[in-house]
């Protein structure tokens, strides 16, 4: 993905949700501020590049996975945010936590405990929250606007979506989906509190399109257990156990 082609979908979302980009770039630059130690990115590549990850959401069918995730240790997963609890309630290794800090923020603390690289997105309405990624041992920042210092960008716009464009920008192999639904139900893991639950499916549904544009250009395999998404494979779990 070139930041070119990104800039044209975030100024959509930017006009869709009445985001301001000034507030974003504001919330970047706290995050920059906080994140003094630069993250070594060949630390990431090298648990990516070229391997099989799990990108785990927080969706509802979140639970019918956990009995196969648990099988599959060596495996990296990519979780979002809310599907941390899940993971480490069930004794789930989260490897890398995409979060905008909206989770909750014990079990987020917990994977970093157990060595998880915590990529923390910043936007305009987390600032209040930035202060917790001084205390992750790893860690790097993400904006949807311009890169600069410790800031990165990936791409994506939901913590789901996110974790695709992470394993994408580092050619993962093949790139398989749990719990990640884009529907209308929302998990129980998804949030501590959603507010508006319409701008939420709102959101979701943006999600969902950014990684059917992804698919359009990504050389990675793409598999999905979840609900269908177009660009990606439905898989069974009676398939994915031959597959890997």
């Amino acid at each position: 993905m070139k930041l070119k082609e990104w800039e044209k979908k975030y100024t959509e979302i930017l006009r869709e949700f009445q985001y301001s980009r000034r507030k974003d770039a504001r919330s970047a630059r706290v995050l920059n501020s906080i994140l003094r130690t630069k993250f070594p990115l060949k630390k990431l590549e090298k648990m990516i590049k070229n391997q099989t990850v799990f990108v785990i959401g927080a969706s509802s069918s979140l639970n019918q996975s956990i009995p196969l995730l648990k099988k599959y240790k060596k495996i990296t997963k990519i979780v979002a945010d809310g599907a941390t609890k899940a993971l480490i309630e069930n004794k789930i290794k989260c490897n890398i936590v995409v979060t905008d800090l909206d989770g909750d923020q014990k079990f987020l603390k917990k994977a970093d405990k157990e060595n998880a690289i915590m990529i923390v997105h910043a936007h305009g309405d987390n600032i209040d929250k930035l202060y917790l990624a001084s205390g992750f041992k790893y860690c790097l920042g993400t904006t949807e606007g311009k890169p600069f210092g410790n800031i990165h960008n990936f791409g994506g716009f939901t913590d789901g979506d996110r974790c695709v464009f992470l394993a994408k920008h580092f050619a993962a192999k093949k790139i398989i989906l749990f719990g990640m639904d884009f529907g209308t139900k929302i998990g129980k893991y998804s949030k501590n509190k959603v507010i508006n639950r319409t701008t939420k499916i709102r959101k979701l549904r943006r999600g969902k399109e950014l990684l059917e544009w992804l698919a359009l250009q990504n050389h990675s395999e793409l598999y999905t257990t979840s609900k269908q998404i177009k660009g990606f494979s439905k898989i069974r779990y009676a398939e994915l156990v031959k597959m890997i």
